[in-house]
């Protein structure tokens, strides 16, 4: 499954400062759907190269972390349990900053 990933709001600097990666993930289980569950795992074994714990806690993102799936809050999608499509544009901002 082709999905583009979109790192912004300082999240990207997990991921060697590469904002926009372009990914193909084979669904686990052989279920041939993959949940939003399943990709932050991916994520997290495949892109993030330090600190994960920034961007994750336990099986979710850290709170303070907005994703959108193709421009949607994923809380109106059902968060983890969302499913994705071929194509889908996943995007991960974090809003918090320091000072």
């Amino acid at each position: 499954m082709q999905l583009t990933l979109e790192f912004g709001g300082g999240l990207e600097l997990l991921c060697d400062s590469v904002k926009i990666h372009n990914v193909s993930i084979n669904p686990e289980n052989g279920a041939g759907k993959l949940v939003m569950k399943d990709l932050l795992s991916w994520v997290r074994s495949n892109l993030i190269k330090e600190r994960p714990e920034m961007f994750m806690k336990g099986d979710t993102v850290r709170p303070g972390v907005l994703v959108l799936v193709n421009d949607c809050d994923w809380e109106l999608s059902g968060q983890l349990d969302t499913t994705l499509e071929e194509k889908d544009v996943v995007v991960f901002i974090s809003t918090l900053h320091g000072g």
